[in-house]
């Protein structure tokens, strides 16, 4: 298992075999750990859990990685966050 993806399950309290459901459609089930922030862009945010939102394959296909989905992403972390 990823680091980051047991940094996200532990913040959660979810196990492995939990399902997530998908943090942007909320139809889905996840399949991703996706970082918000690229891991090469800034590596030192591997491993934040506010740089980690939970996705399912149609989301991280369309708005992974896109720029124009950065705040939409930040917005979902922050509100879990209580920020």
């Amino acid at each position: 298992m990823k680091s980051y993806t047991k940094i996200y399950l532990d913040f959660f309290d979810y196990t492995i075999t939990d399902k997530i459901i998908c943090e942007v459609c909320k139809e889905k089930i996840a399949v991703d750990i996706h970082h918000v922030v690229n891991r090469k862009q800034n590596s030192k945010l591997l491993n934040e859990i506010t740089n980690l939102v939970a996705l399912c394959r149609s989301c991280h296909h369309t708005k992974g990685d896109k720029v124009q989905y950065i705040a939409e992403f930040q917005d979902i972390i922050n509100k879990r966050h209580g920020f």
